[in-house]
């Protein structure tokens, strides 16, 4: 293929992009990245791993 011919269709799908807009459903994003429930708050997977300070304190 030609450059002429290339850019040409270079030329085509930039001005197809250009004026493509795609329906969007807000209702369904604000969903998915909203707030998050209370099942989806954050778990300290180390918590249970180790007691408080009060091994540190005895042994000082």
């Amino acid at each position: 293929m030609g450059r002429g011919r290339q850019k040409a269709k270079h030329t085509k799908i930039a001005r197809e992009l250009k004026s493509y807009s795609p329906s969007v459903n807000y209702a369904a994003l604000e969903r998915e990245l909203g707030h998050p429930s209370d099942e989806d708050l954050y778990v300290d997977k180390w918590a249970d791993e180790f007691d408080d300070d009060e091994e540190l304190d005895e042994s000082a």
